[in-house]
């Protein structure tokens, strides 16, 4: 047999260990999110993480190498997916207004719904500032959510007939601010907060194109 054709044979399954080991860590992650969303990151270990779950403080360990490791992945997975529940709303609007009613929708679904998850999100990116592990992974997620609200701008400014009158940094730091302040003002006052932040957003929307 040549080497070629025996390195063929063996590929798949070097491909089905890999697999198989993103799965468990994907279901570690799944796992680990409601700890770390209710204890936020400086009171979290993996100890905590396994005794809240199915898995032993043991396989925790052997998929993770430490607890940054182990809350950056579940940051990355959770936001990679958040990332994407617009663009349905982005690739279906045929008008601005159907836009920006999907979009307000689903963000202030998102905040009743997963506020524990969004709290462990600012809470990382604020121990970033002080560890260094962090600050890559905490960057790669910002600019995934930065292309996220820029394809929202941009096809909020296709349909209005403008075009964005702000870059891509400025529009998701406006609006990512308004949205961190009212993950802050859920918990005081879970009743108003979602439509203080819909009404604010819709103030803003407009502003951030110009004809």
């Amino acid at each position: 047999m040549s080497a070629v054709a025996s390195a063929a044979e063996e590929q798949p399954a070097r491909v089905s260990g890999i697999d198989k080991i993103e799965r468990r860590r994907v279901a570690l992650a799944e796992s680990a999110l409601k700890t770390l969303g209710e204890l936020g990151y400086a009171r979290t270990s993996l100890r905590e993480i396994a005794n809240n779950s199915e898995f032993t403080h043991g396989v925790v360990h052997y998929y993770f190498r430490d607890k940054i490791d182990l809350i950056s992945y579940c940051v990355r997975y959770y936001k990679t997916k958040c990332a994407r529940r617009y663009d349905e709303v982005v690739e279906t609007a045929a008008s601005a207004e159907d836009l920006a009613t999907g979009f307000l929708g689903k963000m202030t679904q998102t905040l009743v719904e997963e506020t524990p998850m969004h709290k462990l999100w600012y809470d990382l990116r604020a121990q970033s500032m002080f560890e260094d592990q962090l600050r890559a992974d905490v960057a790669a997620i910002d600019k995934l959510l930065e292309e996220m609200i820029w394809r929202i701008l941009l096809r909020y400014a296709e349909l209005t007939g403008t075009a964005p009158s702000v870059d891509a940094p400025t529009a998701y730091a406006l609006l990512d601010g308004l949205f961190e302040q009212a993950v802050v003002g859920y918990g005081a006052d879970p009743e108003k907060t979602p439509d203080l932040l819909a009404d604010r957003i819709k103030q803003v929307l407009p502003k951030l194109v110009s004809a």
